[in-house]
Order: C-alpha cells, then sequence, then structure tokens
C-alpha cells in the first residue's frame, strides 16, 4: 500500500500504473536496442554489462525464448539509473535525425539530376543560382554523356557521376546548415538557462 501523506494528501509513491508505463517504456527501449546493429549500438552510450546482455539478446531466435531475454533485459535497463536511459534515448533520437537529414539530402539529389537530365540548361542555371561554386561545364557535359549512354542503352556511368558530382556540391552546404542549426540551438538553450536580472 502507498500511503498518504497526512498533511499534502500527496501519495508516498508512484502508483503501480505508473510503474507499469516506465516498465513498458524501457521494455520498448530494449527492443529498439536489440534491432539496431553493432555499429549503431557503438555510438551509443551504453554501459558495458548492458551491451552484454543486448549483444546476448539479439543471438535468441526462438519467440518465447526472445521474449523472455528482453524482459530480463529491461529488468537490468531498469537497474540503471534514470540519467543512463536519458542519455541512451536522447543518443538515438540525434542518430535518427542524422539519418533523416542524409535521407533527405539523397532525395534532394536525384531530384536534381531528374531535372538536369530532363530539363537541361534551365535546370542548370537554377542550379547554379542555388549553388555558385558548381562548375557549370562539368555538369553540361555529364548531362550530355548520360542522355547518350541512355541513347545507346549503355551502362549508366555519367548517370552516376552526376550524383556524386551533386553530393560533393550539397554536402559541405548541408553540414555547415546543419551546424549553424545546432549552434541557434544551443544559444537558446543558453538564453533560457540565464537568470533574469
Amino acid at each position: 500500500m502507498r500511503g498518504r501523506d497526512e498533511d499534502t494528501g500527496e501519495f508516498f509513491s508512484e502508483s503501480r500504473s505508473q510503474n507499469r508505463r516506465e516498465a513498458l517504456e524501457v521494455l520498448a527501449l530494449g527492443e529498439k536496442l536489440v534491432e539496431l546493429t553493432a555499429a549503431q549500438l557503438a555510438r551509443l552510450p551504453i554501459p558495458a554489462e548492458l551491451l552484454e546482455h543486448i549483444e546476448y539478446s539479439k543471438r535468441i531466435t526462438s519467440h518465447g525464448a526472445r521474449k523472455r531475454q528482453l524482459a530480463f533485459l529491461a529488468k537490468q535497463m531498469r537497474r540503471e539509473d534514470d540519467a543512463t536511459l536519458d542519455a541512451i534515448r536522447d543518443a538515438m533520437e540525434a542518430n535518427s535525425e542524422t539519418s533523416k537529414r542524409a535521407v533527405a539530402l539523397m532525395h534532394r539529389i536525384e531530384r536534381w539530376r531528374e531535372r538536369l537530365l530532363a530539363e537541361g540548361d534551365a535546370a542548370l542555371a537554377e542550379l547554379l543560382d542555388e549553388y555558385p561554386d558548381a562548375d557549370r561545364q562539368a555538369l553540361r557535359t555529364l548531362v550530355r554523356n548520360a542522355l547518350a549512354e541512355k541513347a545507346r542503352n549503355k551502362p549508366p556511368r555519367a548517370f552516376r557521376e552526376i550524383y556524386q558530382a551533386l553530393r560533393d556540391l550539397m554536402l559541405p552546404a548541408q553540414s555547415a546548415a546543419a551546424a549553424a542549426d545546432a549552434d541557434m540551438a544551443g544559444d537558446e538553450a543558453d538564453d533560457t538557462d540565464e537568470p533574469a536580472a
């Protein structure tokens, strides 16, 4: 029984429902961790003893045994302090945000490549407006070669080279924009941390 404080009327501890919700959140986190690759796990701040349990959980294939092992993993994770689990969650969110940005960049590059092949010089002029340091002549040559390869049913070598050239052009710009966003977010956090005078 939880009991209540006679003066304030508040409960001494959390309810069983709240404890269950928190346990299910930790179980869901454990399931996500088991699905990650070894390289992804290496980037997360996971204690060594938890990492061993995660690796062991990955090796189990039987449904019932896997479910029991995930429950055991969640139990071990609940023994860690909240700061450790929050750090793991934050790192996973940051990694997912990074991968979303990478996929968005890939789609943007592919759209530009398709536009260059379909619209020709008009699309190239727009690209040069957005990225002035792009090499107009090299891109025009690659587009012409890609169209010729397609007409002759040859392997799409120039098609791939257009993608590489666009990626080399857009990746530094996106990295600079992401760094600027992170700096702005850090400045806003600093502004909120300062006490009012």
